[in-house]
This record gives C-alpha cells, sequence and structure tokens, in this order.
C-alpha cells in the first residue's frame, strides 16, 4: 500500500505543478490583454480560475499521499510548520510555502473576490513566487529530479511562466507611459478661476463710473 501512496504523490505533484504553471501563464496573458478575439475575455478568465482550483485539487491530493506514505517521513508537523522536515528540509519548506501561498491565492479569489481591489491584487500577485517555490520543491525533493525527461519538462514549464511575465510587464509598462503622455499634454488649468472672474477689470470699472454719472 505504501507503494501506491508513493506513485500518487509522485505523480499528482508533477501534475500539480503543470497545471499551476497553466494557470498563471494564462491569467498573465489575460492580463496583459494578449488573449486574442477569437475566445471572449470572459472565456479566459474562466478557464484561469478552473486551472487554478484544479492545481490546488492536485495539491491537496499530493500533500495527503505524501502525509500517508509512511516512508515518506512526513508526519502532520511536517506538512504544517516550514523547517521542519529532517533529510530535505528546505526542499519540503519551500513546498510548504508555496502551499500556503497557494490556498492565499484560491481562497482570496474564489468564488468570489474577497476585500478590495487592491488587497485582491496583492493576494493574486503571490502565484508567482508560489509557483517559484512549488517548482524548487518539485527540484529540490522530486524522484525524477535527476532524469532528462523531467529537467526538460522544468526547463519548458520555466519558458511557458516566463514569456507571459515579460509580456504583462512590458503591458505595465507601455500603459504608465501612456498616462503620463496623456497628463503632459492635458491644458493647464487655473488654480482659482474666481479670481479671474470675481473683479471686472480697471478700464471697465471706469466706463461704468462714467456712465452712470455720480453726483457732484
Amino acid at each position: 500500500m505504501s507503494e501506491v501512496w508513493w506513485y500518487l504523490s509522485r505523480s499528482s505533484g508533477l501534475v500539480a505543478t503543470v497545471l499551476i504553471v497553466a494557470a498563471l501563464v494564462w491569467g498573465l496573458f489575460f492580463a496583459a490583454r494578449a488573449t486574442g478575439t477569437r475566445r471572449r475575455p470572459n472565456w479566459w478568465l474562466d478557464l484561469h480560475n478552473y486551472l487554478g482550483g484544479l492545481a490546488f485539487v492536485f495539491t491537496i491530493i499530493h500533500v495527503v499521499s505524501v502525509y500517508q506514505d509512511e516512508l515518506s517521513g512526513i508526519g502532520l508537523l511536517q506538512i504544517l510548520v516550514p523547517m521542519t522536515a529532517t533529510g530535505w528540509t528546505w526542499g519540503i519548506t519551500w513546498g510548504v510555502i508555496a502551499t500556503y501561498l497557494f490556498a492565499l491565492v484560491v481562497f482570496t479569489s474564489w468564488p468570489k473576490k474577497l476585500g478590495s481591489r487592491r488587497m485582491w491584487l496583492m493576494m493574486h500577485l503571490l502565484s508567482v513566487p508560489a509557483t517559484v517555490f512549488a517548482a524548487v520543491h518539485a527540484w529540490m525533493v522530486g524522484s525524477s529530479q535527476h532524469q532528462l525527461w523531467f529537467q526538460a519538462l522544468l526547463a519548458i514549464l520555466t519558458g511557458l511562466a516566463v514569456y507571459p511575465a515579460v509580456l504583462r510587464l512590458f503591458s505595465v509598462v507601455a500603459k504608465r507611459s501612456r498616462q503620463r503622455a496623456r497628463a503632459a499634454a492635458r491644458p493647464p488649468v487655473p488654480s482659482d478661476p474666481a479670481v479671474h472672474t470675481a473683479t471686472p477689470p480697471a478700464p471697465a470699472r471706469e466706463r461704468e463710473l462714467v456712465g452712470s454719472g455720480s453726483p457732484r
């Protein structure tokens, strides 16, 4: 039975890593408005949310199967508290931190956004370090870490994640540049328009006095 849990922990970890990267890639493409016009934006957003939720489900399966595997040496303390595992202390720690960060991202975005948009955005950006920590965890403690196919898979996933991240960064820089250009092109607004309209010019006042004929 322990061998079954070992295979389940290994396969669920690989699937969770692929789904985490896929959810991140879809989210970055959607945020950068680089999804094209063949599909509506809601379709891409729903796909991103679906992949994120599915990745979290496989993450839970991975954690449970590691806990059930008697030969892993991972107990409840090592699952919940970083830096408590022996042997692969940092490798397990990165996985624990990634799980916590990923849980924050999921439960502040689904089924409904919690809090203000600024807080939601700050929480959602945690998916980037969570993905990095999950990849480091897979690299350090994965049973296939020295095999060529596993190294190629991680390299492909890294490339797939970096490209939309750079694309998103360029879109943010371009948006801010357009905002600064529009702000510089606006005509200056008078600080106090009432100062220019409350009192008529001096020549106008003199013509009013002459026309009215003040008593001598």
